[in-house]
């Protein structure tokens, strides 16, 4: 007999974002991306975090510093970005990103760049900033389709 209670394509996605999310050493804000193409096929995730070859030992990862230079902020690659760089060499165009945290302005431009069409994403606890505010006018814009995720599971249990 067919199963009846599997997950969504949208929680398995966002599943998966939330758990490239744990991939990061951001003690302050973990952040998960995956990006999907029109057949629900996985093309790419990222998650944030420090670029490659600079070590996660010796960047800075505080909020806030005695300079911006002893904070995270100039540093951090972020999980939308991530995964637009890690995909490996196909075309986004027309794509889908799950993102575990609404995309600010950088990230929305990157997005729109390399022609991604979606964005489905789990918070958007930073929508009053300046950086949220741009990032929603671009995609507008742009026509890059918005849609906040509608968990359908409480919750997933993933047992290693």
């Amino acid at each position: 007999m067919k199963r009846t209670d599997y997950i969504t394509w949208d929680e398995y996605f966002m599943g998966v974002a939330l758990l490239s999310a744990q991939r990061s050493k951001d003690g302050g804000t973990q952040v998960g991306a995956c990006i999907v193409n029109r057949d629900n096929k996985i093309l790419s995730v990222g998650y944030n975090g420090m670029p490659t070859g600079c070590s996660d030992d010796e960047m800075p990862w505080e909020r806030e510093g005695q300079s911006p230079l002893d904070t995270k902020y100039f540093y951090v690659c972020h999980a939308e970005l991530n995964a637009i760089l890690n995909n490996d060499g196909g075309s986004l165009k027309n794509t889908r990103l799950y993102a575990t945290l609404f995309p600010c302005n950088e990230c929305a431009k990157a997005i729109i760049q390399a022609g991604i069409k979606e964005v489905v994403y789990l918070s958007d606890k930073y929508a009053d900033t300046p950086a949220v505010v741009a990032s929603k006018r671009m995609f507008e814009m742009a026509g890059v389709d918005l849609r906040p995720y509608a968990p359908g599971h409480k919750e997933i249990v993933l047992s290693l």
